[in-house]
C-alpha cells in the first residue's frame, strides 16, 4: 500500500481564511446585538429619567410697585403671566405690566363698584372676583383679557372689567368678613359669613341665570338663606364647592360644617373636626384645591392635612375624609395658590414657601425666600410664581415642573384618590375635563401580563409538552414527518389574527357555554386515561393488533365523539348545578352568566381572560412543542435501548429515563414560550376587555403592560407624563423579562448539571 500524501491532511488557505472570517463576524455580530440591546435600555431610560426629578423654581424678576397703590392680599394673574394685578382698597384693580408693552401700573376701576370692600375672593380659573362690603353687598367682577397682534407678530394684552350688579346677602348694613361663591350651569352659589355686635351670622345667597337675545346673561336672585342654625360656633371661614350646590365653613372652636342645598333647602351633610387628635382643634386655613374635591387645612402649629370627598364602605353618600398628610409647616399657612392644570399648589407660612402635589402626598419643592410673602399665585401654565410680600413687590419666580403626577409612589404605590374608599391602584390616564386626576399605577398592569401569561400557559403549557412527548418517543417516524412541520406551522398564525378570531368568533361561541368547556376540560383528560386503563386490560393478543405508534387513529376520534358529547351535555350540566332565581319574577333559570357574579361575587365579561388564554395558547403551543421535541428526540438513543434491554415499558423509559435528561431543554422551551406569552400585544388587545384591575377572575378582562403601550402610545403627546409613563412600562416589562431570562438559565444550568 502506497504511503498517504501529507498534502491531503493540509487545510485549504481559502478554507482557513473563510473560517476566520467567519468567526470574527460571529463576534462582532454578538457584540453589535449587545451594543444595540443596550442602546434601546438606555433609550428606555433616558425618556424615563425625567419622570423622578423634583421641582425646580428660580427666581426672574422683581418689580416694586408704586407707592400709590394701597396694601393688598389679593394677588390674581393672566394665564400668560404678563398683566398680574393687585386689589387694593374700596375694590380697586392696579395692574403691572410684566411685559413693558403698557407703560408701567394701570389703575382700572369696575363700573358699578361697591365701596367699602371688607372681604374678597379671587376665583383665577374663571378670572372673576367676588367683592363683599360693610353693608352686607356682594358684587362679581369678571376680567377679560384679550391678546392683540400687532406689528411683527408682537403680541400685547388688552383687559377689560364687567361687573354684575351689587346684591344684598344677608343682614342690611352689616359687614362681611368672608365671602365665596361656585358657579354651575343651573346658577351661582355665594356664602357669607357677617359679622355684628352680638355674634357672626352664615348667609348663602342663590342665583339663577336670566337669559337673553339681545343682552348678555345675568344673574337672578332665585334665594336668600339663613343657615346659622345648622351650624354652631363663631363661623371664620366659608368655601362654595364647583357644582354650586354645598359650602364648608370651618368655626373658631376648629369643627367645619358641610351643608348641602337638596329639595328647596339647605342640609347638615355632615361635620368633622380635621384636628380632632390635637390638643386645640383650631383651623388656621381651608382652601380648595382644583376641581374643589379636596380641601387644605392647616393647624396654627403648622400641621397639614387634607381631606378629599370620598366613599366610605356600605355608604352611598360622598363624606370628607382624611386622605393625606404633609409635612408640618413652620406655622399657620399664610399664603395659598392652587394650580390650574394638576393638583399642586403652593403654601407656606412665614418666609417659607412648599410646592406640593396632592394626588402623590410629596412636596415637590420648599425653599426659604429673603421675603414674607403676604399672597401668591401659580400662572395657568404652570410655569410661573408670582409673590406679593409684605413691602408691596411682585417677585417673580420660573417653575419647571412638567411631571409634578410621577413618583416611585404614583407607579408602584397605593394611593387614596379622590372619590375612592381606600387607597388603591389604579390606571386610568385620561378623563373628559381638566380637572380630571391622572392615575398612573402601573400595579394593574403589571398583574394584567402576569394574568394573560398565566391563563395562556396553563392552557398551551399541557398541550405543547404532552404532544411533544408523544411525537419524540411513541409517534411512528412517517407519522412524526407530516405531524411536526404541521405543529411548526402553526407559529406562523399572525397575532392579529388570532386576536380577531378571538374577538370575533370565539369569544360570542363560548359566551353561553362556560358549562360545556368545563365538562370538556374535566372530561377529555378523564376519557384519555380511561381508554389506556382499558387498553391495557386487553389481552396482549387483541393489544398486539395495533402496531406501536398507531395508537392514535384509535383515541383521535374517541376524543373527538366525547368532546362533541361533552359539548352537548354543557347545557344539561347549566341546568343542575348553575340555576339562579329571579328576584322580580321569582322564577328559577340556568344561565352561568348570573349563576357567576351571584355566588361567586365576581364579574363576568365576554371578552375576558379565558377567551384571551386560549388564544394566546394557540400562539404559544408550537414554540414551546418545537423546542421540547428536539430537546426529547435528541436524547441518547443508547439510553432508551439501554432502558427497554432491562424490560422498562415505553412509558416508563419515557418518564424516568428521557424527560430527566430532557429537562434542560423542556425547560428552556417553558421559559421561550413565557416570553412569548409575556411580551404578546395584539392577541391582549383584542380579544380581552382590555381593563386595568386588579382580579385573577378567569372571566373578567385585563389590560397588559405591552397592550397598554400599543393602545395609549399614539394617543399620548410627546414628552408628556403619560409619554414618559408608557416608556417606564416598556422599561418594566425590559427589566421582568431579563430578570426571567436571567433566572431561567441559572435553572437551566443547574438542572444540566444534574
Amino acid at each position: 500500500m502506497p504511503p498517504l500524501d501529507p498534502k491531503r491532511f493540509t487545510v485549504s488557505p481559502r478554507t482557513l481564511w473563510v473560517d476566520r472570517l467567519m468567526s470574527y463576524f460571529i463576534k462582532v455580530g454578538g457584540v453589535l446585538i449587545i451594543i444595540t440591546v443596550l442602546g434601546i435600555f438606555l433609550f428606555i431610560l433616558f425618556q424615563v429619567f425625567p419622570l423622578f426629578q423634583k421641582a425646580t423654581v428660580t427666581p426672574s424678576a422683581i418689580h416694586t410697585l408704586p407707592t400709590a397703590i394701597p396694601r393688598s392680599t389679593i394677588l390674581g394673574v393672566d394665564e400668560w403671566g404678563e398683566l398680574p394685578f393687585v386689589i387694593g382698597h374700596e375694590g380697586t384693580f392696579h395692574f403691572i405690566d410684566l411685559a413693558g408693552d403698557r407703560g408701567g401700573s394701570l389703575k382700572e376701576r369696575a363700573q358699578h363698584q361697591i365701596a367699602a370692600v371688607t372681604a374678597a375672593t379671587y376665583h383665577q380659573d374663571k378670572q372673576q372676583v367676588l367683592f363683599g362690603n360693610k353693608k352686607g353687598q356682594c358684587q362679581i367682577i369678571a376680567l377679560q383679557y384679550e391678546p392683540r397682534f400687532e406689528g411683527e407678530g408682537q403680541r400685547t394684552l388688552e383687559v377689560t372689567l364687567q361687573a354684575e350688579k351689587p346684591l344684598l346677602i344677608g343682614r342690611r348694613k352689616t359687614p362681611i368678613i368672608a365671602i365665596d361663591y361656585g358657579e354651575a350651569e343651573h346658577g351661582c352659589l355665594i356664602a357669607a359669613i357677617q359679622e355684628t355686635p352680638q355674634e357672626r351670622e352664615l348667609h348663602a345667597l342663590r342665583l339663577g341665570r336670566e337669559d337673553s337675545l339681545v343682552e348678555p346673561s345675568r344673574f337672578a336672585i332665585k334665594g336668600r338663606y339663613s343657615l346659622n342654625d345648622l351650624i354652631t360656633g363663631a363661623p371664620f371661614k366659608v368655601i362654595v364647592n364647583a357644582f354650586a350646590d354645598g359650602l364648608l365653613v370651618a368655626t373658631k372652636e376648629g369643627m367645619v360644617f358641610f351643608l348641602k342645598f337638596q329639595e328647596g333647602m339647605f342640609h347638615q351633610e355632615q361635620r368633622f373636626k380635621p384636628f380632632k387628635d390635637l390638643a386645640d382643634p383650631t383651623v388656621a386655613s381651608m382652601d380648595f384645591l382644583l376641581g374643589k374635591q379636596s380641601v387644605s387645612f392647616t393647624h396654627p402649629s403648622g400641621a397639614h392635612r387634607l381631606y378629599s370627598l370620598c366613599r366610605r364602605p356600605g355608604e352611598s353618600q360622598l363624606q370628607w375624609g382624611l386622605t393625606k398628610t404633609f409635612p408640618a409647616l413652620s406655622g399657620p399657612a399664610t399664603f395659598f395658590a392652587g394650580s390650574l392644570r394638576n393638583r399642586a399648589f403652593l403654601l407656606g407660612s412665614g418666609s417659607t414657601a412648599s410646592l406640593c402635589f396632592s394626588t402623590t402626598e410629596t412636596v415637590r419643592w420648599q425653599a426659604t425666600l429673603p421675603f414674607h410673602p403676604n399672597a401668591a399665585v401659580i400662572t395657568g401654565k404652570f410655569d410661573k410664581i408670582l409673590f406679593l410680600d409684605d413691602r408691596q413687590t411682585l417677585h417673580l419666580y420660573k417653575l419647571h415642573d412638567p411631571h409634578p403626577e410621577a413618583g416611585l409612589k404614583a407607579f408602584f404605590g397605593k394611593i387614596w384618590y379622590e372619590g375612592e374608599s381606600a387607597p388603591t391602584y389604579i390606571w386610568q390616564s385620561s378623563g373628559g375635563t381638566d380637572k380630571f386626576e391622572p392615575k398612573l399605577s402601573l400595579i394593574p398592569l403589571i398583574v394584567g401580563s402576569f394574568k394573560g401569561t398565566l391563563y395562556a400557559l396553563l392552557f398551551a403549557v399541557p398541550i405543547a409538552l404532552l404532544s411533544a412527548l408523544y411525537t419524540a418517543q411513541f409517534l411512528r417516524p412517517e407519522f412524526k414527518r407530516i405531524f411536526k412541520p404541521t405543529m411548526e406551522i402553526m407559529a406562523s398564525l399572525p397575532s392579529v389574527v388570532l386576536g380577531f378570531i378571538g374577538a370575533l368568533w370565539f369569544a360570542p361561541l363560548v359566551g353561553d357555554k362556560v358549562p360545556s368547556l368545563l365538562l370538556i376540560f374535566i372530561g377529555l383528560p378523564l376519557l384519555t386515561l380511561g381508554v389506556g386503563r382499558v387498553w391495557l386490560r386487553l389481552p396482549f393478543a387483541y393489544r398486539n393488533w395495533l402496531k406501536p405508534g398507531y395508537e392514535f387513529l384509535v383515541l383521535a376520534p374517541l376524543l373527538l365523539i366525547g368532546g362533541y358529547l361533552f359539548w352537548e351535555l354543557g347545557p344539561v350540566l347549566e341546568q343542575k348545578l348553575f340555576v339562579v332565581t329571579d328576584p322580580n319574577a321569582g322564577k328559577s333559570f340556568a344561565d352561568f352568566r348570573l349563576w357567576w357574579p351571584e355566588r361567586v361575587g365576581a364579574s363576568y365579561d365576554q371578552r375576558n381572560s379565558l377567551v384571551v388564554g386560549f388564544m394566546m395558547g394557540f400562539a404559544v403551543i408550537p414554540i414551546i412543542f418545537t423546542i421540547a421535541e428536539d430537546a426529547l428526540s435528541n436524547v441518547p438513543p443508547s439510553l432508551v435501548s439501554g432502558s427497554s434491554a432491562l424490560g422498562a415499558s415505553r412509558w416508563q423509559t419515557a418518564r424516568l429515563i428521557v424527560l430527566p435528561v430532557a429537562l434542560p431543554g423542556i425547560f428552556s422551551a417553558f421559559m421561550i414560550g413565557l416570553g412569548r406569552a409575556v411580551g404578546e400585544t395584539m392577541i391582549v388587545v383584542m380579544a380581552t376587555g382590555n381593563t386595568p384591575i386588579m382580579e385573577w377572575n378567569p372571566f373578567s378582562g385585563f389590560r397588559a403592560l405591552s397592550a397598554n403601550i400599543a393602545v395609549e402610545l399614539p394617543e399620548a403627546p410627546q414628552y408628556s407624563t403619560l409619554y414618559r409613563t408608557l416608556f417606564l412600562g416598556a422599561l418594566v416589562l425590559f427589566v421582568l423579562t431579563f430578570c426571567v431570562n436571567t433566572v431561567a438559565e441559572i435553572i437551566r444550568q443547574q438542572l444540566r448539571a444534574k
